[in-house]
């Protein structure tokens, strides 16, 4: 197994909804996930905001989308559009 096998079999993916296209090849894609309060016990809804590389702005808002981590694209984006559900 190569370095390169390695790296790709180790790439995050996270789904989550498409929240704003506004801006040209990127979309913000929202990420919820359920935590438990460690003293309350009780489970919340976080959600994290990640700005994705869609080459041709494919992607509505609205849309589920599955996202795939990548080598940084600029400053905030580390993540591409893999498949829109």
């Amino acid at each position: 197994m190569t370095t390169k096998d390695t790296a790709q079999k180790n790439k995050k993916t996270l789904t989550g909804v498409v929240v704003s296209t506004a801006m040209t090849d990127t979309a913000k894609v929202a990420v919820s996930r359920y935590v438990k309060h460690p003293k309350y016990k009780k489970f919340m809804k976080k959600v994290k905001n990640f700005l994705v590389h869609d080459a041709g702005n494919t992607a509505q808002v609205g849309d589920k989308v599955t996202i795939e981590e990548c080598k940084p694209i600029s400053k905030t984006k580390h993540f591409t559009l893999k498949q829109s559900k």
